[in-house]
């Protein structure tokens, strides 16, 4: 699914957007498809997939498929289900339907984050479904850039948000009280830096989108800091700052892409390309980084730390990608790279460390109220 997510987003050089716009799929395969169920399979840590995080996994492409043909009738219901799956994985591992944990101080950030991830991705669904209804049926809210392929974006924020989940599982128990702040604070300037952004973006108002933008990127840069220095030297440790330095750049060309929407002059030229590498370093570089960690953390060591591994997720997203956009050549090298790398990182066989993964294991457990309350 990944890989076909990824070819759906250079099939504009087969088939004219005016005839199938295939960026839809494109959005969908990745973000909810892939991203949405391998959340749930983490979050109820089996071997493979329960019979609930199957049929979301089923439902999900039919709501992809629906939605890309604009059969909106039955995509109306559908993301109410998916929501509803999302709702009752996220109550049976945190044991309660308000996510009161959000709010407590002796939580630990990273389960906020998860928490967060499966909260960001049921409300996304549940609100699909009366913004198809405005925007397809009754047309009462009338935004122009609130669009359904602008709403539909958003299913990559609960993929970014289990990542940062990752990230901060990996570190160690903060001894400073400092320390504890700076996760905290880490933890609210992104969730609601992110839905504050969003609301500017709307409102079209340059000032208030560059000073959000520009707080998130030096709250990405606390977070490599704090990994830097309290990450556990796991040999994840690389790989996932390899994918902190892509939320860098799909940060920073994210700030340099407002400042020529709103120059006066015409950058058409530049801000094209460039928000093709904004979304590619951002999907493809950035959210992969957790899924892989979260889909074989059992598993290690499997030279992800590799330098030629995270040369080639580099050479594959900030160069064959967006070129494969405009150049039909390189859209099949992009896939192919792709290809190679997910089959490097999903299916890499190798002898397990058991001392290893057994640490692993235990940073990666239920918190010690979880553990009392079972």
């Amino acid at each position: 699914m990944m890989t076909s997510a990824l070819a759906c987003g250079f099939l504009h050089h087969v088939v004219p957007p005016a005839v199938l716009n295939f960026e839809r799929l494109h959005i969908f395969l990745f973000n909810l498809c892939s991203g949405g169920t391998l959340l749930l399979y983490f979050t109820e840590g089996r071997a493979a997939l329960s019979w609930r995080t199957a049929i979301f996994l089923m439902l999900s492409l039919a709501f992809a498929l629906c939605a890309f043909f604009h059969w909106y009738l039955p995509a109306l219901l559908l993301p109410l289900i998916l929501g509803v799956l999302v709702e009752q994985v996220r109550i049976a591992h945190f044991g309660s339907r308000f996510p009161r944990a959000l709010f407590l101080h002796r939580e630990r950030v990273s389960r906020k984050f998860h928490q967060a991830a499966l909260l960001c991705l049921s409300l996304g669904l549940f609100l699909s479904s009366p913004v198809i209804l405005n925007s397809e049926y009754l047309g009462w809210i009338i935004i122009e850039k609130l669009t359904l392929d602008t709403f539909f974006l958003g299913f990559s924020f609960p993929v970014s948000l289990i990542s940062m989940a990752v990230i901060f599982t990996l570190m160690k128990d903060e001894i400073l009280r400092l320390t504890t702040v700076l996760k905290e604070a880490a933890f609210w300037i992104i969730n609601l830096g992110v839905i504050v952004f969003f609301i500017f973006i709307l409102a079209d108002m340059f000032t208030s989108q560059v000073t959000i933008a520009t707080l998130l990127f030096f709250a990405v840069l606390l977070v490599l800091y704090l990994y830097w220095h309290e990450g556990i030297p796991l040999q994840q440790k690389a790989f996932l700052t390899s994918g902190i330095a892509f939320l860098l750049v799909t940060s920073i060309t994210g700030i340099v892409y407002i400042f020529f929407s709103f120059s006066s002059a015409d950058t058409s030229e530049l801000r094209y390309p460039l928000l093709r590498i904004h979304a590619f370093t951002a999907l493809y570089g950035w959210n992969i980084s957790g899924l892989v960690v979260i889909s074989r953390h059992g598993d290690f060591p499997l030279q992800l730390h590799s330098p030629a591994v995270i040369l080639l997720h580099w050479l594959t997203v900030l160069i064959l990608c967006p070129l494969g956009y405009f150049l039909p050549m390189f859209a099949v090298l992009a896939v192919f790279a792709y290809g190679w790398l997910l089959a490097l990182l999903f299916f890499n066989q190798g002898r397990v460390d058991e001392h290893l993964t057994a640490m692993q294991d235990e940073n990666l457990a239920v918190s010690p109220l979880d553990k009392r309350r079972d």
